[in-house]
Parts: C-alpha cells; structure tokens; sequence
C-alpha cells in the first residue's frame, strides 16, 4: 500500500541545510566511535608489555571485552531507536562511551581497563544504528546510499585520529593519555545533538505506509531472511570488515615488531593512509553514488566486490613482505578499500528495510560485523600467534603468519557482494515501495 502525501507533507520537508547539518552531526558521531574503539590498537603493544599480556590475552582485553557487551546491547538498544526518540538515545549513548573511554585513562590495572572497554561497548551499541536511522528520514531513497558513504566518513577520520593523534600522545605522554584526551570530546558532542538536532518523523520519505507499531525483533528477522540480497549485502560487509578491520587491529602491533617502530611512528605509517585515501574512497564513491548510472543498486554491489577483491591481493603482499617501503604504497591499496564498502552498504540495507526495522537491520549488520571484527579477528590471531611462536611466546614472525591466515577472508566477501545482486532490485522496491529509478518522495 502507498501513503498519500498530504499537502503539509510537501510545504514542510527537510530543508537542504537541516538535512546537511544533521548529516554532520551523525558523521561527528560516527568520528568519535571510531577513534574510541580503534585508539587502543595504536598502544596495544605498550598495553601488552606493561600488563605482561599474551597476544591471545591482549586480544581478548582490547577487542574481545568491547565486543561482547556491543553486540548484545545493539539489539535492545535498536529496538529502542526503532520505537522511541533517535536523538535522545545517540546522545545519552555519546556521552555514556565517552566517559567509559576516559576511565580506560584512569585505569591502574587490567580488570579496571576490562571493565572500562566493557563500557565503551555497551555505549557504543546506540550511536551508528541511531545515526543511520535518523539520516534515512532527511535523504529520500535515491540519495540514502550517498548519505550514508557521507556520513562513513567518519570512519577514516576516526580512524586517523585513534593512529596519529592517540600514537603522538602516547609516545609523550604515555598510552593512558590517549584516552583522556581523545575521550573527553565527546561529552561536548553528545550535549550539543541533544539541544540542535530535530527528531524526524519516520518513513516521511519513503511511499510505502508504515504501521503505528514498531515490529518485533523476531519479526524484523524473519523479513530480513525474506530479503535474500540484505542477507548476502550483510554478509559481505561482516566479511569485508572481519578481513580489513581485522587486519587493521594487529596492524601497529606487526609494524611496531617487524620494523622496531614507537606507537606514534607506527601510527605515521598508516594514519594519512586512513586521513587522506580512505576519505578520498569515501567521498569518490558518495559522489559515484549520486550518478545516473549508479541508480541501479546492481551496480553498486559490482564494484563493491571487485574492489575489496583488489584490496585482499594487496593486503596478501603487505604481510608476506619485510620491507616497510614495498608494504607501504601497498597499503595505500589495502585501506581504501576497507572504507569503501561502509556508506553503500548502509546505504543499501536502509532501502532493504522498511522504515520500522531499519534499526534492528543495522543492529543485525553491527552484531555481524563486530563479531567478525572485534571478536573473532583480536582473539583468532592473537591464538594463532601464540601457537605459531617458539615457546608460545609471541613474535613478529609469528603475528605476520597469524595475520595471512586472515587474509582470505577478504575473498569470501566479494562471492557474497555479487550474488547478492540477484535478487537486489525486486527486494529494494518490495521495502520502500519506490521503483528502482523512480523519483523518490521528498
């Protein structure tokens, strides 16, 4: 069934200046998870050595810790978003993980650090599935693929602050610093959302009526499994993200061993990489997005997969090398293509969803992704990097072997992108109940 639009449905839409800012705002979100979930790769080494870690025992410390409580929360926290004030939930949301980051600061040992990433996860389970929401009701359905790479910006500039900025701080003022002084932005952040933003109305962009109940997770999951292409969609960008950002986490620790670098120069290696090439893929594919011959979502899934296909040959080289200048303009190859993927995927997933599941869709996205990422990935290679090590005591040979078996998992992603295309237009139109180049209502 189509809503009819009633006349203060179009005298009153998103101006192009609100829908912008809020935009902003979400990315700003977006920055600051980002840098306070990644920051501890930087000084993970440092962590290690001061807390007399195994590489399994810093795995689970640092990623695994963050990660339970984040995949739990994700769904409770969506259901939440999908029924309640979106901007209410990312701001308390905001504030609450940044004060949890700030405690990883004043940790004195390692159950207060457990505890404090704890913390941080359970906080951050609101924030991107909130953010997203909100961007799907001030970007109608033609331009939600390009608002959402937009706001995926956030990703490489979070990023370039959790190697630069938390490694600069940490080489001066010791890795306790870097919490303190990357977590503290946030509780500004959180405040200044609460008072500037505008709750949207849901679904006011889409055609398709949406019911006054918000449907049950079992229900959203079961609409979800009829919609074979957001299926495959998540699944790709899971493995997509177990591969790159599961590479990425041991990343300052291998440069740190086999080249005998500090956190700060280990973080120069690769944060401009993250600043400047995956901004770049960010803002190329958010203008890609926006042309005429990319309407067709069939398209976007193509190029996705043969993208983080390139990037997986890429990152084969970079671990098997040893030497920093061979594995360096490699990476300018590798991490672009772990960015490239966030905004259309997200982008993708909104137009799969109808307008009352949309959170519960990211959440199931995120679950997927972080157990990839933040679970699997930390405590795999930290395992297998202990087994690999004489006397289970681990080495840069030993996380360099660990990391490769990582690798393939990069091609296990670009099958799922292209099958999903099978079905990707049909499901898109079923959702949003706008033809696939159609004028969307805005």
């Amino acid at each position: 069934m189509t809503r009819q639009h009633s006349p203060s449905d179009e005298r009153n839409p998103p101006a192009a200046l609100t829908r912008w800012y809020v935009l902003f705002m979400m990315c700003l979100v977006y920055t600051l998870s980002i840098t306070d979930r990644y920051m501890i790769s930087t000084v993970l080494e440092p962590i290690r050595l001061e807390l007399h870690l195994t590489d399994s025992g810093i795995g689970f410390l640092t990623g695994v810790s963050l990660a339970l409580f984040y995949v739990v929360m994700g769904f409770p926290l969506s259901y939440l978003i999908d029924k309640n004030n979106r901007r209410n939930i990312i701001s308390v949301c905001l504030v609450a993980w940044s004060v949890m980051t700030v405690f990883c600061g004043l940790a004195a040992n390692y159950w207060q650090l457990l505890l404090s990433r704890i913390g941080v996860g359970v906080g951050e389970a609101g924030g991107t599935p909130g953010a997203n929401s909100i961007i799907s009701d001030y970007f109608p359905v033609s331009h939600r693929p390009m608002a959402s790479t937009i706001f995926s910006l956030g990703a490489p500039i979070g990023a370039w602050a959790a190697a630069s900025i938390a490694g600069h701080i940490a080489d001066s003022m010791g890795w306790r610093a870097a919490f303190l002084w990357l977590g503290a932005p946030g509780l500004f952040v959180g405040v200044l959302i609460y008072f500037t933003v505008k709750e949207p109305k849901r679904g006011r962009l889409d055609a398709k009526q949406i019911g006054e109940t918000t449907p049950s997770f079992v229900e959203s999951m079961r609409y979800l499994w009829t919609q074979r292409s957001a299926v495959h969609v998540m699944l790709a960008s899971a493995l997509t993200a177990l591969w790159g950002w599961g590479l990425m986490w041991w990343t300052p620790a291998f440069l740190m061993r086999n080249y005998d670098l500090t956190s700060g120069q280990a973080g120069d290696v690769t944060a401009n990489i993250h600043l400047y090439g995956g901004s770049a893929a960010t803002v190329f594919t958010g203008w890609l997005l926006t042309r005429k011959s990319m309407m067709d979502p069939r398209r976007i899934v193509w190029l996705m997969g043969t993208w983080v296909g390139i990037g997986t040959i890429a990152s084969f080289f970079i671990y098997m090398s040893h030497d920093l200048k061979v594995i360096t303009p490699l990476f300018w190859v590798f991490i672009p293509a772990i960015y490239f993927y966030i905004g259309p995927c997200f982008g993708l997933l909104l137009n799969l969803a109808e307008p009352r599941m949309r959170g519960q869709f990211c959440a199931a996205t995120l679950f997927v992704a972080n157990v990839g990422n933040l679970i699997i990935a930390p405590q795999l290679v930290g395992f297998l990097s202990d087994s690999f090590a004489p006397h289970h005591v681990a080495t840069g040979e030993s996380l360099r072997l660990a990391m490769l078996c990582l690798v393939p998992t990069g091609l296990w992603a670009t099958f799922h992108y292209f099958w999903s295309a099978r079905s990707l237009v049909a499901d898109q139109e079923r959702a949003t109940g706008v033809k696939v180049g159609a004028p969307s209502p805005s």
